[in-house]
């Protein structure tokens, strides 16, 4: 079993700023991360509101963290998915699908997973016309018709990238205004080639071998009618997570969110959450980070009890 004194289990932006304080606080640091570390900013097509770096590609800028991460010296292993979690004592042991590995505290960064509309066709289609991502599929559907679900940042950021690849693109979100900033929604409205859906709902997705049309609901009106498209990209959100921490007794909300204090401790001693998979009411790069920075500093004092330990 290999020995370390903090472990971080993900590595999006929130676990590689932990990785980054930890290390260099001197800690021996490892980051686990199940897939490609980091995380969903790699999804994001620009990242405009992160201090600093007023226009750059979410790949790119998770790429920075990445290595700047390593060079202050914490190991990252990338495609290793934790399996369990002993956290009750003193010493934490994870368990991954190659190893074992023994930690004085933890760090929970696991993010958060795409929600589906949870309509007929969405599952069929998915890979053939229905995405999650708009800056890892796009490139697919230029010059072509496209679908963006959603009302959020997320769902405004989308559908400006994809203007500038698809003929059009229609924004169907089930409310009368959106829930994105400002600055987004109105680069939104101002596009000629993205038209808006208001009150609308999809109720389903159709198509042979890919896609080929979907059926829209006016929640208002009550009427249906076909649209003809190549490609349908949900953003409506995320779901935390959380259940190999919940397996291990970590406390969540009634949503699945880990519970954290102001210092980002969990329930368990010794244990904390960082950034998508916690109830932080924010959920942006920039407080994932912030939050990264908290539990990493909080752990290094859990670990060597400084006398300004509280």
């Amino acid at each position: 079993m290999e020995n370390w004194d903090l472990i971080i289990i993900g590595a999006g932006v929130g676990g590689l700023a932990a990785g980054i304080y930890g290390a260099r606080s001197g800690l021996k640091t490892l980051l686990i991360e199940e897939k490609i570390a980091g995380g969903t900013a790699v999804n994001a097509p620009i990242v405009e509101n992160y201090p600093g770096f007023p226009h750059i590609l979410g790949a790119e800028l998770a790429e920075k963290m990445v290595q700047h991460c390593k060079t202050t010296g914490a190991i990252i292993n990338e495609l290793e998915p934790v399996v369990s979690l002993t956290l009750q004592d003193d010493d934490k042991i994870v368990r991954t699908n190659q190893s074992e590995y023994c930690a004085k505290a933890i760090i929970i960064a696991t993010g958060a997973h795409y929600r589906q509309i949870g309509v007929k066709g969405e599952k069929e289609f998915h890979g053939r016309g229905v995405s999650y991502c708009g800056v890892c599929d796009g490139p697919l559907f230029r010059g072509k018709r496209v679908v963006v679900v959603g009302g959020g940042n997320s769902a405004c950021t989308t559908a400006l990238y994809l203007s500038g690849l698809a003929a059009e693109v229609f924004l169907i979100h089930r409310k009368d205004n959106f829930r994105a900033e400002e600055a987004l929604a109105k680069a939104v409205m101002s596009k000629e080639n993205v038209k808006i859906f208001w009150n609308t709902e999809v109720k389903e997705i159709k198509g042979e071998q890919i896609v080929s049309s979907v059926n829209l609901l006016n929640v208002k009106t009550g009427d249906i009618t076909e649209l003809a498209i190549n490609g349908v990209f949900v953003q409506i959100g995320e779901s935390p997570n959380s259940q190999i921490a919940k397996d291990a007794q970590v406390k969540v909300d009634e949503t699945g969110y880990i519970e954290i204090d102001i210092n980002q401790r969990t329930n368990l001693s010794g244990v904390y959450g960082v950034g998508d998979v916690t109830n932080h009411p924010v959920m942006q790069i920039g407080t994932a980070v912030g939050q990264g920075i908290t539990a990493a500093l909080d752990a290094y004092s859990h670990i060597k009890q400084p006398y300004y330990r509280k």
